[in-house]
């Protein structure tokens, strides 16, 4: 066998040596200078409650809510006027139909903020068991709904909707927009066609709309 080189036990002493030496080194470390750097708690997402006045029914009303709360949570959850009922919340049943500043909408779809400085109606505002409004009246005589969840939807698009027409706002059941929209049922079931009645009430409710319109179903 031949003799072990000097120069390679010199290489393997001093290689032992380096490494002995970072393992001390390392174990000597400082904990505070180991340890990891902390981690901020991770920001809040929800947004701060804000102010808003809506005006509903001709009285005015200031609360403190979450920014993204719609206008039909508003109504039903805050002021308990539960009358506006939430059907798909999706805009697509009109159950939650409201009128603000006479134009009907969906309320399930707006935010409350939005509508403040503007004057909101529900169904609770058009009349009162003493004092119904002319449509209410209708509906109660036509039978104009049978289990009446989205009764209070229909009454108040019906409402909008005979307004719409007065005003000459066009629809998408006048062929020339130019043309003054006329009073016929033809025309109150497309504007109504946005209002679904699961019940199949659909004649009777188009008999109440023609009785206030003053037209013949």
């Amino acid at each position: 066998m031949t003799e072990f080189d000097p120069s390679r036990r010199k290489l393997l002493k001093a290689t032992a040596v380096a490494t002995s030496g970072a393992v001390i080194a390392g174990r000597l470390v400082p904990e505070a200078e180991a340890a990891p750097a902390p981690v901020a708690p991770p920001q809040s997402s929800t947004p701060a409650n804000v102010n808003v006045l809506l005006r509903v029914n001709g009285s005015e009303h200031q609360l403190m809510i979450d920014p993204r709360t719609t206008l039909l949570d508003a109504l039903r959850e805050r002021l308990h006027l539960t009358g506006s009922k939430k059907g798909c919340d999706q805009g697509q049943c009109g159950a939650c139909t409201v009128i603000v500043d006479g134009r009907r909408i969906t309320s399930c779809l707006t935010l409350a903020v939005m509508q403040e400085g503007h004057d909101i109606t529900t169904i609770e505002g058009l009349g009162t068991p003493a004092n119904l409004h002319p449509m209410q009246a209708a509906f109660i005589k036509h039978d104009g709904y049978q289990c009446g969840f989205c009764t209070p939807g229909q009454i108040c698009s019906a409402v909008a909707m005979l307004d719409e027409v007065k005003a000459g706002i066009p629809s998408h059941a006048t062929e020339d927009l130019t043309a003054a929209p006329r009073m016929t049922t033809i025309e109150f079931r497309e504007r109504m066609s946005g209002n679904i009645c699961r019940c199949g009430a659909y004649s009777n409710i188009q008999e109440a709309i023609a009785e206030v319109a003053g037209v013949k179903a």
